[in-house]
């Protein structure tokens, strides 16, 4: 039986800045989804990535989450140009009404 991985100590946070959020433990940038704004009303997800220090443990996911609930909460609309942010709104159906398709 493996034990699960220690996520204490991690936050995700949204750097406006930097058009990213991230995962940071500690001072440690343990991931990230980059993101463009291609307009007003869109928020295009363009890269994610975590360190391989940090795979395995669900927080690209957790990342998403916290990124999507935030777009929806600015009243923005989402594309996913991600692989991985693509992916994965195809299994949480509850962001399909502020997801746009790839143009």
């Amino acid at each position: 039986m493996s034990e699960a991985p220690d996520n204490s100590g991690i936050t995700y946070v949204h750097v406006p800045e930097r058009r990213r959020y991230a995962i940071r433990d500690g001072e440690t940038l343990a991931g990230f989804t980059q993101y463009r704004l291609p307009d007003g009303v869109h928020v295009d997800f363009v890269h994610t990535e975590v360190d391989d220090a940090y795979a395995g443990r669900g927080l690209a996911g957790e990342l998403v989450t916290m990124a999507l609930a935030d777009v929806r909460a600015q009243g923005k609309r989402i594309i996913a140009h991600c692989p991985y942010v693509a992916k994965w709104l195809t299994k949480h159906p509850e962001y399909d009404d502020i997801n746009d398709p790839v143009a």
